[in-house]
């Protein structure tokens, strides 16, 4: 069950009540970090209650401790030693025995425990929390103090955890999106409105929702929020082992929160493949091996990646990815990105990225990109979104979709700008919205002023130039002027003006004059003659 608005606000409110003197940026790689450690020590325990069958932890790893935390390993890609749960540390607090150090000693020996197969998933998840930082307080006594307010945090019935995954998923996402709000320069770029995470989702796996498999790619990961929401979308998202989740982040905070973000909303390790990479300095996944190429393909690919970034372009042109269509500017990196997103696309899968509608229209190395897409037909739709969705960026944003070998010459434009609910600061599409941008999408409609299906020849007589208004006219005409009736209403206002003026010369003429207001009162009668 969804999280209650009340939930939501309480949540909130008790987290900045334990935040103390710890900035926002500083405290949620500490808050997202126990939260995840108490999901694992939770889910170790459901586990253990299982298997053990009467016995306890303690008894069985005191016969046999490495044979039983190998064990543990098998099954869950990571080991938790006794007096090392979330529940030790918060008993540790009622007893009045807690220490800072207790924490250092978890962590030190949960990096010691975690499987070889999942050394990828667990290894530096934690590495967010310093123990011995000054953003916790001066001395080992503040920063304990600080860390007990945090797990009693955590400890409360609103994070309560042992419900059912949606439950562990929403808490999770909330605070994410939370974080992201009131962090936007911080974390913002990193976190996709969830209505276009929706919009995309569904034009990715339409058709396919029904797979038995399928594979997902994000090579700009951030928390791994494109990724999940287009799993939701499948009907097998639930099941293990059928979908496989890929992306790479060069950032190590977001980095870290993909890959806790995927496993608190249920996803097994094994079926976790997240990088730590520079995707245009590192082709990934696969690449070149033994001085072969040998890249992963995949069912769908999604990516919002940093808009018109600089990066090294420099002897780029052999690099494969880019080798067909030209290698994007140096100081605006969205090509690079699209290219690299298409060329991991498997030849029956379909690609979303989003984009800053520059890529539509300019010139020169992204014009010849941009004209080689379209020639081999593989851009798909065109989407222009409203400005004021993203919490880093008041820009519009476009939405491109795309398949590698496509029949098809024709492009879909929707002009979804002018359709929005707003907000405060922010604008928000509705939930009308998004099932008008999909319902289009996916039936390829013609909707005037909103949507138009142009022909390749429409195209290439617009010079290749994809901004949506050359091909979707949403020019409101004004109702014309009624000029008779427009003087009749100047003359009457003229007439209003002068009984006004005519009045408020009477009133001076009333005043009492002395010597201080002579010279204001006549200087102001004079305006008015």
């Amino acid at each position: 069950m969804a999280l209650s608005k009340e939930q939501k606000t309480k949540m909130w409110a008790m987290l900045n009540q334990t935040r103390g003197q710890i900035g926002l940026t500083a405290y949620k790689d500490y808050i997202f970090g126990i939260l995840f450690y108490k999901y694992l020590s939770e889910k170790a325990t459901h586990w253990l209650e299982g298997v053990l069958r009467g016995e306890t932890w303690r008894s069985v790893y005191s016969q046999d401790s490495a044979k039983a935390l190998e064990y543990m390993k098998k099954h869950l890609g990571y080991a938790i030693q006794p007096n090392d749960f979330f529940s030790n540390w918060k008993k540790a607090i009622d007893e009045d025995r807690f220490s800072i150090g207790m924490m250092t000693d978890t962590f030190g020996h949960f990096n010691q425990q975690i499987a070889l197969a999942a050394k990828n998933d667990f290894e530096g998840i934690f590495d967010g929390m310093r123990f011995d930082s000054a953003d916790l307080g001066a001395n080992a006594q503040a920063r304990a103090s600080v860390m007990i307010s945090m797990i009693e945090l955590l400890s409360a019935p609103e994070f309560d955890l042992s419900g059912s995954e949606d439950t562990v998923s929403d808490i999770y996402e909330y605070l994410v999106a939370q974080f992201a709000t009131v962090l936007a320069s911080d974390m913002g770029q990193y976190y996709t409105p969830k209505e276009i995470s929706d919009v995309m989702a569904r034009i990715l796996t339409f058709s396919r929702e029904d797979r038995e498999t399928f594979t997902l790619y994000d090579p700009t990961v951030g928390s791994g929020s494109l990724l999940l929401t287009t799993a939701s979308y499948m009907e097998n998202s639930h099941k293990r082992g059928m979908i496989k989740y890929f992306g790479q982040e060069k950032d190590a905070t977001p980095y870290r929160l993909a890959r806790m973000n995927l496993m608190m909303h249920g996803v097994e390790y094994n079926d976790i493949n997240i990088n730590h990479a520079d995707t245009l300095e590192s082709d990934w996944p696969d690449g070149v091996v033994d001085g072969k190429d040998n890249p992963r393909m995949f069912d769908a690919v999604m990516a919002n990646p940093p808009y018109s970034s600089h990066w090294d372009s420099k002897d780029r042109e052999d690099d494969l990815r880019w080798r067909e269509y030209g290698v994007a500017p140096k100081t605006k990196a969205d090509y690079a990105f699209l290219l690299h997103c298409l060329y991991h696309l498997e030849d029956s899968g379909r690609m979303a990225i989003i984009l800053p509608h520059g890529v539509l229209f300019r010139g020169a190395a992204e014009g010849r990109i941009r004209k080689a897409l379209i020639d081999k037909h593989q851009i798909e739709t065109v989407i222009g979104f409203p400005d004021k969705l993203f919490l880093n960026t008041s820009i519009p944003v476009c939405v491109l979709i795309l398949r590698k070998n496509r029949v098809e010459s024709d492009i879909l434009f929707v002009d979804a700008s002018k359709e929005f609910e707003k907000l405060k600061k922010q604008n928000q599409l509705r939930i009308e919205d998004v099932e008008k941008i999909v319902d289009t999408v996916m039936n390829r409609k013609e909707i005037e002023k909103y949507s138009h299906i142009a022909t390749l020849d429409e195209i290439k007589e617009n010079d290749y130039n994809l901004n949506i208004p050359r091909y979707v006219d949403t020019f409101e005409e004004e109702e014309p002027i009624d000029m008779i009736a427009l003087g009749k209403e100047m003359v009457t206002l003229n007439s209003e003006i002068e009984r006004a003026e005519s009045e408020f010369l009477s009133l001076l003429d009333e005043l009492a004059i002395t010597p201080d207001t002579k010279d204001i009162i006549e200087a102001t009668k004079a305006v008015f003659r």
